[in-house]
């Protein structure tokens, strides 16, 4: 009960902060920048991190179920582009529960680490690789394939995969002991 109030207490704290924060002009990011969400370093991991997140639920349990809490509880850094719970709604329900299934680990392994870079890339650092790289720019999955980052019209990032599907940066610089998080609106998917 405590802790609860305790939570409410900081979340109504953070609010008038926002409110407060909010209450000038806005000036808009020129189309170069992303919109990077900075946040004090986080003292779990990633895998903790996600755990905090109610939107992020869905990639909680098949991190879960592909056996990967260890690896991402680990060292790292990584690098993780998470898909939000409505990015996993745009699956369809039989495909997403029949990869959940034990018998579909391998498949489910290959999409999870499809979306998992070597290295702690926040959002300063990718926006001087895309335009370092001419506008986009080629990131090394651990699963092993690539993802094209490139920055769209309304200065967010985007992800290209290698079926040619698209997914935008939601919020950056999501920060965990062992790497960073960048929640992305649809889930991206390897060729193979």
């Amino acid at each position: 009960m405590m802790n609860r109030m305790l939570s409410l207490s900081v979340a109504s704290a953070v609010m008038l902060g926002l409110a407060a924060c909010n209450s000038g002009t806005e000036t808009e990011a020129p189309a170069t920048e992303v919109a990077a969400t900075e946040t004090p370093a986080a003292a779990g991991t990633i895998v903790s991190v996600a755990q905090g997140n109610t939107d992020l639920s869905t990639l909680v349990s098949a991190v879960t179920a592909a056996e990967l809490v260890d690896t991402l509880n680990g060292p790292g850094p990584f690098t993780v582009f998470a898909p939000s719970n409505a990015a996993f709604a745009k699956i369809p329900a039989e495909t997403l529960t029949s990869l959940l299934e034990p018998a579909q680990k391998a498949a489910l392994t290959g999409i999870l680490t499809y979306h998992v870079v070597s290295g702690r890339v926040d959002a300063a650092a990718l926006t001087q690789q895309i335009q370092a790289g001419g506008g986009s720019a080629v990131l090394t999955t651990v699963q092993g394939g690539t993802l094209t980052a490139s920055i769209g019209a309304d200065g967010t990032v985007r992800l290209t995969d290698a079926k040619g599907g698209t997914s935008k940066v939601i919020a950056a610089d999501v920060s965990a002991s062992n790497g960073v998080v960048h929640v992305i609106d649809t889930v991206v998917m390897p060729s193979a």
